[in-house]
């Protein structure tokens, strides 16, 4: 009902009205005092505009307007505050005119209603003293639920925002572990890392149950946490006590593997539960099984479960047994204390091996109990392994020194250049690689140099000659082809140009042997036939050939035209300290002989009538690079003008071993990875020469260590064939030799390998080791004589082939040469520079003393020679011509593998 159809307001103000009235009469909203304490309205009502806007003259009550306005007028004047309810007198009437006398007054009013609660009640409301402050139990479940709440939201939204990281670089980064010959380890090397990753397949069942028992055995069933583990973890870490790891195997394997974070913090930890639940529910446990064993740590730098097989029991992760599985499971512990053999150097006292034995053999028998009990193994397996298995001792896995360092070289060269496997590949690492290198020949080759070098070469006594001395040696199975040894040099770590490949050292007369094979494999050309067809006619010659053995023997074209190069200069081939072979007037000597004697002018003069074209067929047929060829238009090309590495003339003496089967040398037998063989060596034998040939060479060579320059090289109750060589200035000598199941080759030279000099220089060894001048009849053919002496233990004794009648004696034996004469203004040139006929003048080169490594020049890597006791290269004029890339280095002129070899 409007308050303007009200009943009019008794006379006499009170009651409900006159409560309401008082309320609106304070500004702080507090009931004013009762009316009619006074007597007067300015004590009931005062003075204020919200009591004159409610009241008319003589406080009497508005009818327009009424409550409503004093209401307004009221929340107004108090910043818009609602005041509460006017309490309702007893007559059930609001409002109406009175003070404490009026009807609406006179009795109590409707007490005030229970305060309103809030949302949280705490302190709480209506309660005093200490119990304001006690929560309530709905407050605490409130409480504990939204925390939970909290947790489940936050750990979702983690959840879902956390992704899977890939495995990290580190976990997968690699070594190369590289095996003799016997299949025994050499040593890993190649990457940074000591770890080769095998897959879940080459994991022994008893070392992933080893690991399960011992740290996870849920590990087959659970979603990849441990709740209790994790609270523990997290509540030592936050108390500072014992620091935790992972509690399970996925954990492990995320901290290893994914996040390649080994720190112990909290946030790392929270990380490390995230992923490992996703992990758990979105990779395999054998996954998970395989990357944590691949990337744990073993000790003795080995990083997963096949570089510690290696490392501890020198064997493959497939072929471990229980207790070696259990034994590894112990090392995961930490091998600072467990591993057998002790770190005295990282814990004097508590690392000793006695301690760490002790440590070792209890966790592996704890190990063994709990497979047991989980039903991993049986109990009479089990009683096997009651001891400690043996172990090896532990070594550096990075030594490169020695021999060790060129041998890893050869054989990633070889990779390299003959298979698919790229030089990035072999950073990455991860393979086991096979070679071919005997270990017993590799330490005997060196220990035949170290011999001589022991002996006889001095620096400090004769510091001007036997300074700069190297030695370099290769040796090849001639049924295979495969590498058994070579010596590099002194030590990888110091010298690191690798003696036993390409290094420019011109090989002298132990080029011969191809003149000869080529001489009975396609003959001498005929004379006679037509120029424009010279090779027509052609007759296979025989060792008993006759040749002329003339000291400064003119040399001829087949068609007896005396040789002369671009400048229009005939050729004067000497022999070894001038002399002439063969009896006077017309020093006949046939092949046997000569090669026996190393006689330089029959076997150029053989060369011509063959063709040097047919002579570099013959080399390159029996093994020697082509572009390690030089000089192949000149005479002086068939007495080892050129330069092929040690590796490749053992590779072709050996085919002449294998009666005329050319095989290619090589130094990796097999190459595996994490996923099974990645390379395996083929041998493939070429019939080069037919075996009457490489049997006639055979026994001809027979000859040169029976009774020639090569004397020193004859083993006790064993047949050797092999030839010595000599260079011009005496700056290399050469042995190379061969029995029916080795090919050994033996370098000397001195070179200034000093890298911080722009020019360096091969030296002439005239005094070196106190000897006037070094031939191949010397320390080479001595190295090669202990060398093979011990090389050839406990090998059966087998003899060469009987060669077979081959080709017709051929005499090519001219007039002898007359004495020059000279008028009295000449004056001969002097010995034992080649002597030109009267007429023309002397084709000796002027050979620079130095060429640079890099680019050496065929003069300086070989140049002239007066002779020696095994025959020396005459002298070779200033070469234009050249195959391939002539001596350059960097294009793997003589290397076995191409490519710079270093």
């Amino acid at each position: 009902m409007s308050e303007h159809r009200r009943k009019p307001p008794p006379p006499q103000g009170g009651g409900r009205a006159a409560n309401r009235r008082g309320q609106s009469s304070s500004s702080s909203g507090r009931r004013a005092a009762p009316r009619g304490a006074t007597g007067s309205l300015s004590d009931s009502y005062g003075t204020s505009a919200q009591e004159s806007a409610s009241y008319g003259p003589g406080g009497e009550e508005r009818l327009s307007g009424g409550r409503a306005e004093a209401r307004r007028a009221a929340q107004r004047s108090s910043g818009s505050r609602r005041r509460a309810e006017e309490p309702v007198g007893r007559g059930g009437r609001r409002g109406g005119p009175g003070g404490p006398n009026g009807p609406g007054g006179r009795g109590r009013g409707r007490p005030a209603g229970p305060v309103k609660k809030r949302f949280i009640d705490y302190p709480r409301a209506g309660k005093y003293g200490v119990g304001r402050w006690l929560p309530s139990w709905k407050l605490v479940t409130g409480l504990f639920l939204g925390f939970m709440g909290s947790l489940v939201a936050v750990a979702g939204i983690g959840y879902a925002m956390v992704s899977v990281p890939n495995e990290a670089q580190t976990a997968k980064a690699q070594n190369n572990v590289f095996y003799w010959g016997d299949g025994t380890e050499m040593v890993s090397t190649g990457g940074e890392t000591n770890r080769q990753i095998i897959n879940y397949a080459s994991i022994p069942k008893a070392m992933r149950y080893a690991v399960i028992s011992q740290e996870n055995k849920t590990f087959e069933t659970d979603s990849g946490i441990d709740p209790k583990g994790i609270a523990r973890a997290v509540y030592n870490m936050a108390t500072g006590g014992q620091t935790q790891g992972g509690s399970t195997i996925t954990q492990q394997y995320v901290k290893n593997a994914r996040l390649d974070d080994q720190s112990q913090t909290i946030s790392r930890k929270f990380k490390e539960i995230f992923i490992s639940v996703k992990v758990g529910t979105t990779v395999s446990k054998e996954k998970i099984m395989a990357g944590y064993l691949n990337s744990a740590y073993y000790g003795r730098s080995a990083f997963g479960l096949q570089a510690a097989a290696r490392a501890y029991f020198d064997k493959d992760a497939v072929n471990l047994d229980e207790g070696q599985c259990a034994f590894l499971a112990a090392m995961l512990k930490g091998a600072t204390y467990y591993d057998p053999a002790g770190l005295p150097s990282v814990d004097p006292v508590g690392a000793t091996a006695v301690k760490n034995q002790k440590r070792a053999l209890a966790q592996m028998q704890d190990t063994l109990d709990k497979m047991v009990e989980y039903g991993h193994l049986s109990a009479s397996v089990r009683d096997k392994y009651r001891e400690l298995p043996k172990s090896k001792n532990p070594r550096s896995n990075t030594e490169l020194g020695g021999q060790i360092g060129y041998l890893v070289d050869l054989a990633k060269g070889y990779l390299v250049n003959n298979t698919d496997i790229t030089d990035t590949d072999l950073q990455r690492g991860g393979y086991s690689i096979y070679t071919t290198f005997d270990k017993k020949k590799v330490n005997a080759l060196e220990a035949a140099v170290k011999k001589v070098q022991k002996a006889n070469i001095d620096p400090k006594k004769r510091p001007d000659t036997d300074t700069h001395v190297q030695f370099g040696g290769a040796s090849v199975d001639p049924e295979t082809g495969a590498i058994k040894a070579i010596y590099g040099g002194e030590n990888a770590t110091k010298h690191f140009t690798n003696n036993a490949d390409y290094t420019g050292v011109q090989v002298g007369s132990t080029f011969k042997p191809f003149v000869l094979a080529a001489a009975m494999k396609w003959g001498v050309r005929n004379p006679e036939g037509p120029a424009s067809q010279p090779q027509d006619e052609r007759t296979v010659v025989s060792p008993k050939s006759l040749y002329s053995g003339q000291n400064k023997l003119k040399i001829e074209d087949y068609q007896k035209n005396v040789w002369k190069n671009e400048k229009g200069e005939e050729w004067l081939q000497t022999n070894d300290g001038n002399a002439s072979y063969g009896s006077p007037p017309k020093f006949q000597i046939d092949l046997r002989e000569a090669m026996r004697e190393s006689v330089n002018s029959a076997y150029v003069q053989l060369g011509m009538d063959v063709g040097l074209d047919k002579v570099k067929e013959s080399a390159v047929d029996a093994g020697i690079k082509g572009d390690s060829l030089t000089g192949t238009s000149f005479p002086s090309f068939s007495i080892g003008i050129s330069a092929p590495s040690a590796i490749r003339m053992a590779g072709a003496y050996a085919t002449f071993a294998a009666s005329g089967e050319q095989r290619e040398p090589f130094s990796v037998k097999k190459v595996t990875g994490k996923d099974g063989t990645v390379f395996t060596h083929k041998t493939v034998s070429k019939e080069v020469f037919e075996p009457k040939v490489a049997d006639n060479v055979t026994d001809v060579l027979k000859t040169v260590v029976e009774k020639g320059t090569g004397t020193n090289a004859q083993l006790a109750g064993r047949e050797v064939a092999g030839k010595t060589g000599t260079t011009d200035g005496n700056k290399s000598a050469w042995f190379v030799g061969y029995t029916p199941q080795l090919s050994t080759s033996i370098s000397m030279f001195r070179y200034d390998d000093d890298e911080t000099k722009k020019n360096r220089t091969f030296l002439k060894m005239y005094g070196t080791g106190g000897q006037e001048k070094i031939h191949g009849a010397s320390f080479p053919s001595e190295i090669w004589h202990d060398y093979m002496e011990q090389a050839m233990k406990g090998l059966s004794v087998k003899d060469f082939p009987t060669p077979e009648p081959i080709g017709e004696i051929v005499n090519d034996v001219p007039s002898p040469t007359p004495t020059p004469t000279f008028s009295e203004t000449q004056e001969p040139t002097p010995t034992p520079t080649p002597t030109p006929s009267e007429t023309v003048t002397s084709p000796t080169p002027t050979v620079s003393e130095s060429c640079q490594f890099e680019f050496q020049c065929p003069g300086e890597t070989g140049g002239t020679d007066s002779g020696g006791t095994d025959g020396g290269v005459s002298s070779s004029p200033s070469v234009t011509e050249s195959t391939g890339n002539g001596n350059t280095r960097g294009n793997g002129n003589g290397g076995i593998f191409g490519g710079a070899t270093g």
